[in-house]
Parts: structure tokens; C-alpha cells; sequence
């Protein structure tokens, strides 16, 4: 009897110690769950943080745009990884990053020719249906940038802020009639040349047409303008070949980089040159040197289209937020904060629509001149390849081999052919 009585207490003792920590347990996974919804409805539930990797702003407008984006989101965070300014460093640093696997940066800023070589490699997010879902069309957008960003059919990057190849000329030589007609971009490379020697001479000027023609990426492209993207590349590189021995082009035009082009222009010696927007600068700021009056500089697009330069916006596709990272590219690269950046930092706008904006326009001059919108409206991109500096570099190698020489054609346009489609 004892002995059944002893086993009784034994297993009451068990049972009563089992509803215990059912209870205790219940209560804690209760309190858990109460805790966290405290905290979502007071507002004190942490930011999904996103890691921005772009290069250093001189300017307060990345940072602008950060901050507004930050202010209006409940959900995430973006903190600015600043990357080197050096653009060759930079690149490497990314794909050292993005072939490791790591998810270390959600959001990136690219060079223009990196956004092939990254996505050839598998290493960034397409935004196709991001872009649908939100509303974008790829014509709302720098039509360059956007080519520059497209791989194999798919995008995979929305513009950050462009930059373009311009024509620049003697509004103080050049006639009223040919000026409409530059600025129009209802113009060939054909008569581009007839008016470098139609003018050439004029108020001292030595030289008709200058640009990059020396074996680096500038005559990558300046042969992508030349060819029209590389639809003829056979008839461009027969008109460069036609320009570099014209008896109004620079003897040593196939040593000619941007230096030596904005130089020449600047000094009065060229009607026309081919560059950035940059050089628009150095004239209004009366650089060293300078002696060209900046109320005597037309702009105009250049015959087939500028090549597109700048930087573009993409997605890690080993991001752990990859939604959060397309809400702040959808924010910087849309209206609001093109707008930022435009206004703030004086970067051209990747969205179209802000070139009719007058705040856009009066935070850049050059937004006021009816040649310059239609040559950002205009702009075409260089080769996208995951293998771009081996395009670029045999486009370089075979182009000065005609260049200098004028043999060879037909298999030297083959070789870059092969090299473009590869």
C-alpha cells in the first residue's frame, strides 16, 4: 500500500512540474509576441538598413538625396558606402565584392561600360519587372544610359547621371542658317566636314573639326559616333580616315585626347571639336588659358548621337534586400531625385521629363541651349560586352592601325566586328 502510494505522490509531482513549464512556456512565447508588436506600433522597430556604394560627391547632392529618401521611408535606411573617386580602383573593389558572392553593398553606382561586365558575370538583379510594376518605361529615361545598362535583352540599371559627347562651335563664325541647322541635329558627318573647310581660317582659326583620335578609350568613342554604335563600321572609319587627312584637321590629330581638343577650341584655333560638357565650363570659368569668349560658343549633337558617358544605378543580386534596394534606385533615379541631384549638385537628369523643368534648368546652363537637350535626347552607348576593356582595346588597336595607315579595311572592320559580337 505504501509502495502505491509513493508512486501516486511520484507521478502527481511529474504532472504538476509538466503544466508548470507548459505555462511558463506559453507565457514567454506570449510576452515575446506582445513585445514585438509594442514595438512596431510605437514606431521603435529597427530600419532595414541598405549599403550604397558610389563614389565621393564634391557636391551636397548625393547626400541630399539620401536624406530625403531616408525621411520618407518607415521600412529602410540607406547609408552611403563611399567608394575611392578613382574610377579604375573603384571598379576593381566592386568586382572583387560582387565575385566573392558577398552581400556587402545592396545598391551600386557604375561607370557606364561597367554595367555589361557586371551583368555578364551574373553579378546584378534585372529590373524589368520592377520597372513595369512601377510604372517606368525605358523612354522615360537617357536613351544612352539605358542601352548602356541593357544586357542580352534584360535591364539591369536605371541612370544615375549621364554624360554625353557634344559638338561645340564658333557661334561667331559659323552662319546663322548652318548654326539652326547643328543645332536641329539635321546634319551628316559629311557636312560637318564641308563646313570645317568651308570656315576654317576664319578669325584666325588653323583647324576645321578637332576630337579624340589617339589609341585610348577616347577613340573608342569617338569610332562609336563616327559608325553610329557600330551599325557601318566600315563608312565611319572611312570619314574619320577622310578627316584626319583633310587639309583643315590638326597634323597631329591621332595624338589628340580631350586636353588637346579643348585646348585648340579654347585658344581660338578650331572651329568645331567634339567633347564633354565639362569644356562648356572651363570656357564660362575663363580657365587658364582660355581667350574664346563664351557668348561666341554654339552646342549642338553631333551627327549620329553622343556617346552616352556618366553613371548608372543597379542592384547586387546577392543583396538580402533586394526590394529595399529597388524602392532607392526607383527614388534616385525617378523624378524626385533627379531632381535632387540636378539641383543640388548641377548633374544632368537621367529622367527626361526634368529637361523641360525650369528649377533643372537654371540649375544648369547648358540645359538651356536647344542643341544641348536635343544631344542628351540623342545619346547612344558605347559596345555592352562582360568583356568590355578587350572590345575597347581592339577597337582602339585596329581603328589607329587604318587610321594611320588606310590599309587594310575590310579586315579590320572584321576583327572589331567579331569582337563587338562576341
Amino acid at each position: 500500500m505504501k509502495k502505491w502510494l509513493s508512486i501516486m505522490i511520484a507521478v502527481t509531482l511529474i504532472f504538476s512540474l509538466f503544466l508548470v513549464g507548459c505555462n511558463s512556456s506559453t507565457e514567454n512565447k506570449e510576452g515575446a509576441t506582445d513585445t514585438k508588436q509594442t514595438n512596431e506600433t510605437s514606431g521603435t522597430t529597427e530600419k532595414v538598413v541598405l549599403k550604397f556604394a558610389a563614389q565621393n560627391d564634391n557636391t551636397p547632392a548625393t547626400q541630399a538625396l539620401i536624406d530625403q529618401f531616408n525621411n520618407s521611408q518607415d521600412k529602410y535606411k540607406v547609408e552611403w558606402v563611399q567608394m575611392t573617386n578613382d574610377s579604375a580602383q573603384m571598379h576593381d573593389q566592386l568586382l572583387t565584392s560582387l565575385s566573392s558572392g558577398s552581400s556587402e553593398y545592396d545598391v551600386l553606382s557604375m561607370d557606364v561600360v561597367w554595367a555589361g561586365e557586371f551583368a555578364g558575370g551574373g553579378y546584378l538583379q534585372p529590373i524589368d519587372v520592377n520597372m513595369k510594376d512601377s510604372g517606368f518605361k525605358k523612354e522615360d529615361f537617357n536613351a544612352g544610359s539605358m542601352a548602356s545598362g541593357n544586357y542580352k535583352g534584360k535591364q539591369y540599371t536605371l541612370p544615375f547621371f549621364p554624360d554625353l559627347g557634344l559638338l561645340y562651335f564658333r557661334k561667331d563664325i559659323v552662319s546663322q542658317e548652318d548654326a539652326a541647322k547643328l543645332e536641329s541635329g539635321s546634319y551628316t558627318y559629311e557636312d560637318l566636314g564641308k563646313m570645317a573647310e568651308k570656315y576654317t581660317g576664319q578669325k584666325n582659326t588653323k583647324y576645321g573639326f578637332v576630337y579624340q583620335s589617339k589609341q585610348y578609350e577616347g577613340l573608342t568613342v569617338n569610332v562609336t559616333e563616327f559608325t553610329k554604335s557600330f551599325q557601318d563600321i566600315k563608312g565611319g572609319l572611312e570619314l574619320m580616315y577622310s578627316f584626319t587627312n583633310a587639309p583643315w584637321a590638326a597634323k597631329d590629330i591621332l595624338n589628340y585626347t580631350e586636353g588637346e581638343t579643348h585646348t585648340n577650341f579654347e585658344q581660338g584655333n578650331a572651329v568645331f571639336a567634339r567633347n564633354w560638357p565639362y569644356q562648356f565650363g572651363r570656357i564660362k570659368g575663363k580657365e587658364s588659358g582660355v581667350t574664346v569668349d563664351v557668348k561666341d560658343v554654339g552646342i549642338a549633337p553631333l551627327p549620329n548621337g553622343g556617346s552616352v558617358g556618366g553613371w548608372l544605378l543597379g542592384i547586387n543580386k546577392n543583396s538580402k534586400n533586394v526590394d529595399g534596394a529597388w524602392e532607392f534606385i526607383k527614388f534616385a533615379a525617378g523624378p524626385e531625385g533627379q531632381k535632387i541631384m540636378s539641383t543640388k549638385g548641377g548633374y544632368l537628369p537621367g529622367y527626361n521629363a526634368l529637361l523641360e523643368d525650369q528649377e533643372v534648368i537654371s540649375a544648369n546652363e547648358m540645359l538651356g541651349f536647344e542643341g544641348f537637350k536635343k544631344a542628351l535626347a540623342t545619346t547612344i552607348a558605347r559596345p555592352v560586352s562582360p568583356e568590355y576593356s578587350k572590345v575597347s582595346d581592339t577597337i582602339q588597336v585596329e581603328a589607329n592601325k587604318y587610321l594611320s595607315s588606310g590599309k587594310d579595311l575590310d579586315a579590320i572592320v572584321k576583327t572589331i566586328q567579331d569582337a563587338i559580337n562576341q
